[in-house]
């Protein structure tokens, strides 16, 4: 075992958020920005410098959490960093410019814990989110990582493992909600073809647009995932382990490989573990992209080698999977979570949640939405707590229109169900699901048929291409809702639409091809008056679809506000406006190709589309 680096005490630890959002907005230069200026001051003894995960609110990073304290800092920039080290960290003067101010008031909110952002979150999978160095080991065992390790390895059989994950109610995170706990039984129980091992895996294959909740915890504890494996490979006999994660997270890779080497360091993680001749190991394979990976069969072909392709079931990957042996795939989220649970006994966790939706689930907010980032919620929460308590409501105080759950096969989900409560079978009767946790926010400019067509276009065009009802389905459906947005629909398409969606539902090969139709029949279940409008009026609503606008400029407004600045005229593409300047402009309608420029380009609201 490594020897352990010795503790030393701080007055401040300066906790600077290294998620990947963060990072790109330059975070680690901040980082070495406070460690110059504290050597400066000589406070290089006093105050250390800690970079994390992702915390949170990625709306407001570049983020620094000040302990002691909780002193919450955001947006911060290089040139901030002299005046908030002399300030706060030699003098002792909490920088209010540095703070955040939410909309409605007029204060700064000092100490994260009084944010409406973080108010309402409980976290489990996200337990040590912005608290602890992900690179380094010591930090994770310090707020408990590992314990429930050695409480499963050393106290608890393969049975007693299980039974409190059945007790405790965790269903898996990554999609369609299968009760852990039996998953695990089926694994354990299955015989392993021509003797030998079974496997486990980890599932961090996120393909959904505006979904980062994997990504997140794997950059923030990487150690929580991979204790959660170790156990979990004890509670059902297996003897390897994969963490499947896509290459475009490399900083995830860089983490959890780093971390793995220091579990094995610590005889956490290899042979005989702890010394209770256990013996376990994982390894890291990198997909290449592509959405089908994160169905769990395709997932598998891909790290035997093969082309990511799903497969028929059964038999079941807890019947035979990599290789032909008893498979245990679980996501990133549902790994995080098994420790928390080990080591609060099951009825802690099952107080927590709904009757049937037990625990926390992590999400990420993005789209029209104020708040952009991570949360992590009780089951049962609805769905205006997340968008306006949490979330901060819509941007411009525009209406909320819809939101999208989980990812492109979930459903859209109208203004008028948002007391909805956030639960596995309260969103599939709403036509949704839970997914692994994204969530698209829509504002009233939304075209929720332009919204359809764009999740029909990254399902398609996903597509393995396996199996005929989702190869062609798709893009027949995709064809209908292309030809509705540019003014060319017909009424029968309605129908048509309705009856490709349910026939792929109930014939294609895997999940991903069965909740392809979902964002389609959710839109023609709440928002059919948008499609009729497309079809009948030849408009949309929304005013998204251009080829279906008329683009016009308002004479008195284009002379009295905007003095003819020929702005517009001088952006136009097809020479379809004239007018001189200080004078009246105009569109020529032949001309004009409904690109819409001339609208985007206006800043005295001169252009009018109908």
């Amino acid at each position: 075992m490594a020897e352990k680096a010795k503790d030393k005490t701080y007055r401040l630890h300066l906790m600077v958020c290294a998620g990947t959002g963060c990072v790109s907005n330059h975070s680690y230069e901040i980082k070495e920005a406070l460690e110059k200026e504290i050597k400066k001051h000589g406070l290089e003894n006093e105050v250390t410098v800690v970079p994390t995960g992702c915390n949170g609110f990625c709306e407001r990073g570049p983020i620094l959490v000040v302990q002691p304290g909780n002193i919450f800092y955001q947006q911060l920039a290089v040139k901030d960093v002299p005046h908030l080290v002399e300030e706060h960290f030699l003098k002792g003067r909490l920088v209010s410019k540095f703070m955040y101010t939410p909309p409605e008031e007029k204060k700064p909110v000092p100490v994260l814990n009084d944010i409406p952002f973080f108010k309402k979150q409980v976290l489990i999978a996200l337990r040590n989110r912005g608290l602890i160095d992900p690179e380094k080991i010591d930090e994770s065992i310090a707020r408990d990582g590992y314990k429930a390790l050695v409480k499963a390895l050393t106290e608890m059989t393969p049975d007693k493992i299980i039974t409190e994950i059945t007790l405790s109610g965790l269903r898996g995170r990554g999609g369609a909600g299968f009760p852990t706990g039996l998953k695990w039984q089926l694994v354990r129980n299955a015989a392993s073809s021509n003797g030998g091992g079974k496997y486990i895996v980890c599932n961090g294959d996120e393909g959904d647009p505006g979904a980062f909740m994997d990504r997140s915890i794997l950059e923030a504890d990487p150690h929580a995932v991979i204790e959660g494996m170790v156990i979990g490979a004890k509670a059902i006999g297996a003897t390897a382990g994969f963490v499947y994660v896509r290459n475009e997270y490399p900083l995830a890779v860089q983490r959890l490989s780093i971390a793995l080497d220091q579990a094995r360091d610590y005889g956490l993680l290899g042979s005989d573990i702890l010394g209770t001749g256990f013996d376990f190991d994982i390894q890291i394979k990198r997909g290449a992209g592509a959405f089908v990976c994160g169905e769990e069969t395709a997932l598998m072909a891909s790290i035997e080698g093969r082309l990511g392709e799903p497969r028929p079931r059964p038999p079941y990957p807890a019947q035979s999977g990599l290789w032909g042996k008893p498979t245990c795939i679980n996501n990133v989220e549902t790994w995080a979570n098994v420790p928390m649970i080990i080591n609060r006994g099951a009825k802690w966790y099952a107080g927590i949640g709904t009757e049937t939706s037990k625990g926390t689930k992590v999400f990420s907010l993005v789209g029209k939405i104020n708040n952009t980032g991570l949360v992590e919620v009780p089951m049962g929460i609805s769905l205006r707590e997340i968008i306006y308590d949490i979330g901060g409501g819509i941007p411009g105080g525009k209406a909320f229109k819809a939101v999208q759950t989980g990812g492109p096969s979930g459903g859209c989900i109208p203004r008028e169900k948002i007391d909805l409560p956030i639960d596995y079978e309260s969103l599939t009767e709403a036509g949704s699901m839970m997914g692994s946790g994204g969530m698209v926010i829509m504002d009233q400019d939304t075209c929720m048929v332009d919204i359809a067509r764009y999740f029909l276009s990254f399902t398609h065009e996903e597509s393995c291409g396996k199996c005929t009802p989702c190869r062609e389905g798709t893009k027949a459906m995709l064809d209908i809702l292309t030809r509705i947005t540019a003014g060319k629909g017909t009424e029968e398409d309605i129908g048509l639409l309705q009856d490709l969606a349910l026939s792929i539902k109930d014939s294609a090969l895997c999940g991903l091809g069965k909740t392809a139709p979902n964002p389609v029949l959710t839109t023609l279940r709440y928002f059919r008056d948008e499609y009729e409008a497309h079809i009948r009026t030849k408009k949309c609503p929304a005013h998204v679809c251009r080829q279906l606008n008329i683009y016009t400029i308002n004479p008195e407004t284009c002379v009295k506000v905007g003095r003819g600045c020929d702005v517009c005229r001088r952006n136009c593409a097809s020479d379809a406006i004239t007018g001189q300047k200080n004078e009246a402009h105009v569109i020529d309608r032949a001309k004009c190709i409904k690109c819409g420029v001339c609208f985007d380009v206006c800043n005295f609201g001169a252009v009018k589309v109908d």
